[in-house]
């Protein structure tokens, strides 16, 4: 995409930003950056930490009939990706809200 001459902001265009100034447009993409990375952070610890190399350590504790670290690496890992997501849409139907973005 290309940006009108002139133009400083590293948000990108579109028709859901055209009433906001550039600096708001950077706010907003600012804010959509820093939780898209939290949520990345979490996805990246609950399989990867937890349900792998912290895995003998939670076998200790049992859901159920499984330990732990399978049970995370196994269930917990698709629950959480889930909620992900859910905290994802509903952060970011907030933040549209509040910035006044219709997208």
């Amino acid at each position: 995409m290309t940006q009108p001459p002139g133009s400083t902001s590293t948000a990108p265009p579109g028709p859901a930003h055209s009433g906001l100034t550039a600096e708001q447009r950077l706010g907003y993409w600012r804010s959509n950056l820093t939780l898209t990375l939290i949520l990345l952070a979490v996805w990246f610890v609950v399989p990867y930490l937890l349900g792998i190399i912290f895995s003998d350590n939670l076998n200790a504790v049992r859901v159920g009939q499984a330990p732990l670290g399978f049970w995370i690496a196994q269930q917990g890992s698709i629950y959480v990706f889930i909620i992900l997501i859910a905290i994802y849409a509903f952060r970011m139907n907030a933040l549209d809200r509040a910035t006044g973005v219709d997208g």
